[in-house]
């Protein structure tokens, strides 16, 4: 790979413009530029998740997350570039039910909390959520491939699911939500 980013300060963006990997210079508050930021702040958001204690199987599956937000990153910035496709999509989808199996069904919707570790990973999951709402309004301007859109959709439901895992791992119960409280 060599030395890529020998230069960090380059003063290419002052003027509020920056550029994609095709070459291509667009305005900082375009929709893809804002999905982009988005995505990255949601790997961001995985990596305090990983700071914590959590379970090594959740710890290798949100390693490798990662590795794919960074594809996902790429195919956005690229207009046209294919990184992210059906098997990324179909591994969350097991790692969903893998993970899920474990779990005592909802009977009550859930308050993000309990653990650190689960407050995080609920905190990665409304990241993701916005990050999936950016990508969706670039899809209005211009293409973006379907598998984008699922990963994402799926992403943040892994993540919901391992909040839960996390608390359980930690001997926590979920935070329910109580909707007949007095106020």
């Amino acid at each position: 790979m060599g030395h890529r980013l020998s230069k960090i300060t380059t003063r290419t963006g002052d003027a509020g413009d920056t550029g994609l990997g095709d070459g291509t210079r667009v305005a900082k508050d375009t929709p893809r530029i804002q999905a982009l930021g988005d995505v990255d702040e949601l790997n961001s958001a995985i990596g305090l998740v990983l700071a914590e204690d959590v379970p090594a199987s959740a710890r290798e599956a949100l390693s490798q997350v990662q590795h794919d937000l960074f594809d996902l990153g790429g195919e956005l910035c690229i207009p046209g570039h294919r990184m992210v496709g059906e098997a990324q999509v179909a591994r969350l989808e097991a790692l969903i039910a893998q993970h899920n199996a474990a779990l005592a069904p909802l009977k009550e919707f859930i308050l993000p909390g309990g653990t650190r570790a689960a407050a995080a990973a609920h905190l990665a999951r409304t990241v993701c959520r916005r990050a999936e709402r950016s990508v969706v309004a670039l899809g209005r301007e211009e293409r973006v491939d379907e598998p984008l859109r699922q990963y994402l959709n799926r992403l943040s439901d892994l993540l919901f699911v391992l909040g839960r895992v996390f608390n359980r791992s930690a001997g926590r119960d979920d935070v329910l939500w109580q909707h007949e409280r007095k106020t």
